[in-house]
């Protein structure tokens, strides 16, 4: 199942996510160091916090709350603990360096809740094999914001065309862990259209993606969000999804194609 995360915090604009088809609410409180790296770009800095997740807690359906916290530091362990007894079903860890990190944050959660790496930095996506080996992982998630900017590239997509993102595949896949890649917008919208990342997503195994800003055109209000005809656009994204599980080898690679041609020209545009 091709599960989609929303990131909000406000309790009825969850509930109308869920209503719609969403798997996960993403409850964000990562801020420590998210200023200076992304300062500069069109990025959201988010204003939740923990005790958010007690509230989106009250939301009626079927779906999972996911709860990134902040980098490992000083005071992480009270931050697992919040999230935990607030309710979180799962806590992601973002900018982590090593295995090492993964590890003292699962021991952290001693089962209590999943525990997702968010794979971020070039030292952790080159660490890979090693993250997954951690006692306690129960999926992975690439971000390809983040880990872009770290590896000094010009378009964040380069990774999904120069080998990084499908050699940490074939490692994630060996470990029959599931994973996630970034963001997705509507399908047909996107400076890289969202249909052909989307086929690659099925092509490289990945199952779990973050609804972008652009796929509810910015919402930050209930109203908005019902404007943005979110049950529709997830509508169509899982259909497509479900279509290109069916796709043969030869197809997949047809469109891989394809996109590395148009983030070729991005590329060069970028030049």
């Amino acid at each position: 199942m091709y599960k989609l995360m929303l990131i909000t915090n406000d309790k009825s604009m969850a509930q109308y996510a869920v209503d719609c088809g969403v798997d996960r609410i993403f409850v964000d409180t990562e801020i420590n160091g998210k200023a200076m790296r992304q300062g500069h770009l069109d990025t959201l800095i988010s204003d939740h916090n923990i005790a958010d997740v007690k509230r989106i807690r009250e939301v009626r359906g079927d779906f999972e709350i996911l709860v990134r916290i902040n980098p490992l530091h000083e005071r992480t362990i009270e931050e697992v603990e919040m999230a935990i007894d607030y309710g979180a079903d799962i806590i992601m860890l973002p900018m982590f360096y090593s295995s090492r990190e993964v590890k003292i944050v699962s021991d952290m959660i001693n089962g209590r809740a999943k525990f997702i790496p968010l794979v971020e930095t070039k030292a952790a996506i080159e660490d890979i094999k090693g993250v997954v080996d951690v006692e306690g992982v129960n999926e992975v998630h690439i971000g390809l914001n983040d880990l872009h900017l770290d590896m000094k590239l010009k378009f964040m997509f380069e990774l999904l065309t120069n080998g990084v993102v499908e050699k940490a595949a074939k490692i994630i896949n060996s470990k029959n862990l599931p994973f996630g890649i970034g963001g997705i917008a509507k399908l047909g919208e996107g400076l890289l259209p969202a249909d052909l990342i989307l086929s690659e997503h099925v092509r490289l195994g990945a199952s779990c993606a973050i609804l972008s800003r652009s796929f509810h055109n910015n919402a930050s209000s209930l109203e908005e969000l019902k404007q943005s005809e979110l049950g529709v656009e997830i509508e169509k994204i899982k259909k497509r999804v479900e279509d290109l599980t069916k796709a043969d080898a030869s197809s997949l690679n047809a469109y891989r194609l394809r996109m590395c041609s148009v983030v070729q020209n991005i590329l060069e545009n970028k030049q």
